[in-house]
């Protein structure tokens, strides 16, 4: 017996999979479905999808799309940011950041119109469904979810586009094909993956790159920026302040012009399985070096020991869709409180798909040139200290060789 659902947010792009998934919903739990379709900067014309869930029957009430660039950089990228993630050193977590924000305003929404479910598209072998659903129960612990993709035997493309022509659900020229790859876009990333990627030994092919131009074919002469950091978060670009989505879409359009960003990577998802992507972040590639480059001159040595140790931890709560835990907020505390004095302003060289920095100031800078001079320096060191220094973190090593030499005789 289907369990009772009244209304149920869904998250909506208005493409193939979730437009199926919208007239399923209505047909399986005979509910109302209410859609929301967050413009997160995918680059995608987001007004089809009113028109998609309008002629499907949702009310023009129901039908929600909201631009959330800003929100999504400054209160969800720019914390990341300040803990330089990398998902096992390498993924700037373009698709695992998006996630709780589009759970976070669903939730939201479904207490405004009264809903009792939430529901969204993530198949079940990846990590997105964690992502998602991880965030839907910590923000409304009883709230139903439902995921299409766990309960239903459409099982392929094709039987997706036979249930949308059964249902006159339009279904895009383009989109009537076999698909080479799929992907996932924002403000932060492109990744793709899937079918022409899946062997890890092929190259990828040319075309599936949208996000950053071929680096062989990139600018013969390097162009040279600057990005000034206040707390930690980066907030203007050659000079000109600009707001957290501005800025980042800035420094997207710098890298993409010089094959910025690019990622080839097998990663561990959660689930356990191993996956090929093809990641493309140029704003984020060179915010990251931005951002370390910084952090080179305001922070003191152990606070950025202590960052770099607890960093790998952070990234895999992100990827693992733990946003909303206490372990990841406590991190964030860390963090920020470490980024209070992180100012001042990067100069990089972008050339043929690498980030140069080339020079880094702050007024809050822990560099002594007087005390790191190669030459006769002030005085502020005086090197004879060094030798007792050195003969007391030696006493261990002498102590070990000591007994070793003491075993031989």
């Amino acid at each position: 017996m289907t369990e009772s659902v009244k209304r149920v947010v869904l998250a909506f792009s208005g493409g193939l999979d979730t437009s199926v998934i919208l007239k399923w919903l209505q047909q399986r739990y005979g509910c109302e479905v209410v859609t929301f379709t967050a413009d997160l900067g995918q680059g995608e014309e987001l007004e089809p999808a009113r028109s998609k869930a309008a002629m499907m029957g949702v009310k023009p009430e129901h039908i929600f799309i909201e631009d959330l660039r800003e929100e999504f950089v400054r209160d969800f990228v720019f914390p990341m940011m300040r803990a330089n993630a990398l998902y096992e050193g390498a993924y700037l977590l373009g698709t695992a950041i998006a996630r709780p924000l589009i759970a976070r305003r669903q939730v939201e929404i479904a207490r405004a119109v009264g809903a009792d479910s939430v529901a969204h598209g993530a198949t079940g072998k990846g990590n997105d469904q964690l992502r998602f659903e991880l965030g839907y129960y910590a923000l409304a612990p009883d709230i139903k979810v439902i995921a299409p993709w766990r309960e239903w035997d459409l099982n392929s493309r094709a039987a997706l586009i036979d249930f949308a022509e059964q249902h006159q659900i339009p279904v895009a020229r383009d989109k009537r094909g076999e698909s080479p790859f799929s992907t996932d876009s924002n403000l932060l990333h492109t990744s793709s993956e899937g079918k022409v990627l899946e062997d890890p030994w092929a190259e990828v092919p040319p075309y599936v790159y949208s996000r950053t131009d071929d680096p062989l074919s990139a600018p013969d002469a390097p162009e040279e920026i600057t990005v000034e950091f206040k707390r930690g978060d980066a907030v203007a670009v050659n000079g000109e302040a600009l707001s957290a989505a501005s800025l980042l879409a800035r420094l997207n359009a710098l890298g993409k012009a010089h094959g910025v960003g690019r990622l080839d990577l097998v990663e561990n998802r959660l689930v356990g399985m191993k996956s090929r992507g093809m990641y493309e972040t140029p704003g984020g590639t060179i915010l990251h070096s931005a951002h370390r480059a910084i952090e080179q001159l305001t922070l003191d040595r152990g606070a950025a020991h202590l960052k770099d140790e607890l960093m790998p931890s952070y990234a895999e709560l992100v990827y693992n869709g733990l946003w909303f835990s206490p372990e990841r907020e406590m991190l964030q505390a860390l963090i920020d409180r470490s980024q209070e004095r992180v100012e001042g302003e990067v100069r990089l060289k972008l050339y043929k798909g690498a980030v140069h920095v080339t020079g880094r100031r702050s007024p809050e800078s822990l560099y002594d040139p007087d005390i790191a001079t190669f030459e006769a320096d002030s005085g502020a060191y005086d090197q004879s200290d060094a030798a007792g220094f050195v003969k007391l973190n030696a006493l261990r090593l002498r102590l070990l060789a000591r007994r070793e030499q003491r075993r031989k005789d």
